[in-house]
């Protein structure tokens, strides 16, 4: 009769076999692992990974749930919703997976301790046995579909970091600014990523690398009131900026009315209609040179900066690009040579268009713009200088500017004006409601920022601007100057209230007159030295 059961020697893994025997079971693993003498416990029977599996579970039934609640629900998401879905819930979940390994790998090592060193410590595999073979197969199964939810989730985390709501919400104490400021701009369609990454995972790295330090900031509470522009990295405008804006376009002439109204009582309404000669840069081309003459191709524009905000230029440098001739001019103020240390930065879009997608308004700007638009009635005695004054005093917090601006013009008006408060009061309201939807969209004093805290350097009103480097006392050493001439720009074709305005006679245009009487001393100064955006 033959036996059931064979005895064989016992293998030990790490050493001689010794004369011990072993009853044979028929199993690949029993023969291999010697399970009858010495068996290996369940090493996922422990705390750590019970409890590491049980967060696994529960982030991927949220993860699910979460995502399928948030594909279904009509409208946009919450901001928060793509970083929770697609971030927070998988890194709980991974997190979870790495304690249930940590515990079964604890059991493992304290096992051996107490004498399980018998067992081989991989599993073994045998194909011919068919629970091995269905356990295999469930766990390719749950390895694919990981790895497929993995790339979802690693996608939608991508798509979530990159989106404007991101941007714009999520650190909305810090952005809040620049966010409601772009939602405004003539750049409201154009993703933040589109200029503060671009294209290419260099720059994506770097962007991330960076929002790790701005994060930290942010938890902190140690980022800077107002944020400090310009951004130093910001990626070149020849990858953002002319991924959609030709420079070489030759845009000619443009004709612009800009509409003023005096400080009087009668809110006087002055026109002032201008042509820009914007030009082009394609060298030799009919309505080349002009505004954009500083993106030519056939040129290099370099400037060396003395502050961080590039508002002080002692030395710009010229290089023709086929020729190779340089030349240097040293600002009036400059004191000796550049120094060695010095950066020479090439001029491009952002050096004049410094704020395209986040741009807040001046009080003068905002009043003008309202006046001239009927979204504030200029029949309103001293409308225009009450409203500014109002916009440009300071405030603690945007609360308390919003009362004060509530209560602002109904007093101005009770106290100055009472015939006028009672028969159009209609209309103060609605021009203290516009006045402060002018203030939530252009000011923010919890961030300390308005608009001189960030001035556009697309014009020379406010800001130097153009005369940073146009003043007329940049000079070479062979005495050419960057000139400083107000007909090299624009030209004046007509001026003055509607009713008596003067018109250009010649293709030389008027000379420009001031909608306020200060004599010649518009001729002697640059504007931005007595416009600061506060005065009417």
């Amino acid at each position: 009769m033959p036996h059931e059961h064979a005895v064989f020697p016992q293998r030990w893994h790490g050493g001689a076999t010794p004369d011990v025997p072993m009853l044979y079971v028929p199993s690949t693993r029993a023969r291999l692992l010697g399970e009858t003498m010495n068996a290996r416990p369940a090493l996922w029977r422990n705390p750590w990974t019970l409890l590491g599996g049980t967060i696994a579970v529960l982030a991927f039934v949220s993860f699910v749930f979460l995502w399928v609640y948030d594909t279904l629900s009509p409208g946009p998401s919450a901001p928060y919703a793509g970083i929770v879905i697609f971030v927070v819930t998988p890194a709980i979940m991974l997190t979870g997976m790495a304690v249930a390994f940590w515990g079964w790998w604890w059991n493992w090592r304290r096992w051996r301790r107490m004498g399980g060193e018998r067992v081989v410590p991989w599993p073994v595999i045998d194909l011919n046995d068919a629970p091995v073979r269905w356990k295999l197969a469930a766990a390719a199964v749950a390895g694919t579909a990981f790895l497929f939810l993995s790339a979802f989730g690693a996608f939608q985390a991508y798509e979530a970091t990159e989106s404007v709501r991101f941007c714009g919400e999520l650190c909305h104490a810090v952005m809040g600014p620049e966010y409601t400021a772009y939602q405004v701009s003539p750049h409201a369609r154009v993703a933040c990523v589109e200029c503060h990454v671009g294209s290419g995972a260099d720059w994506y790295l770097r962007s991330k690398v960076s929002g790790l330090r701005q994060l930290y900031a942010y938890l902190t509470d140690t980022y800077h009131r107002p944020i400090p522009v310009p951004v130093h990295n910001l990626r070149p405008a020849t990858e953002t900026c002319q991924t959609c804006h030709w420079p070489e376009k030759q845009s000619g002439y443009i004709a612009r009315r800009y509409v003023y109204f005096l400080a009087d009582e009668q809110n006087t309404r002055w026109e002032t209609d201008m042509e820009l000669f914007v030009g082009g840069g394609r060298p030799g081309v009919p309505g080349s040179g002009g505004i954009h003459w500083h993106m030519q191709i056939e040129h290099t524009v370099e400037y060396v900066a003395a502050d961080p905000e590039r508002a002080t230029i002692p030395w710009v440098r010229t290089t023709n690009r086929f020729t190779g001739e340089t030349t240097l001019y040293r600002s009036a103020d400059a004191e000796g040579e550049v120094p060695a240390s010095a950066t020479w930065r090439e001029m491009d879009c952002m050096d004049c268009h410094n704020r395209p997608a986040h741009i807040f308004r001046s009080p003068r700007d905002l009043v003008n713009g309202a006046l001239a638009a009927g979204a504030l009635d200029p029949t309103l005695p001293s409308l225009k200088q009450i409203a500014i004054e109002l916009l440009a005093d300071e405030y603690a917090t945007t609360d308390a500017a919003l009362a004060a601006l509530g209560s602002g013009l109904r007093q101005f008006y009770a106290e100055n004006f009472p015939e006028v408060a009672e028969q159009k009061r209609e209309a103060i309201e609605h021009a203290t409601a516009e006045l402060q939807r002018m203030y939530r969209e252009n000011f923010f004093p919890e961030m300390k920022v308005r608009w001189d805290a960030y001035p556009s350097h697309a014009s020379h009103l406010f800001s130097p601007g153009c005369f940073r480097c146009h003043d007329g006392r940049h000079e070479a050493d062979d005495g050419r100057v960057i000139r400083s001439d107000c007909n090299l720009c624009h030209v004046v074709r007509a001026q003055g209230p509607p009713e008596r305005k003067q018109y250009a006679a010649s293709a030389a245009g008027l000379e420009f007159e001031h909608p306020a009487d200060v004599g010649t001393d518009w001729k002697e100064s640059p504007c931005h030295e007595c416009h600061s955006g506060a005065a009417p």
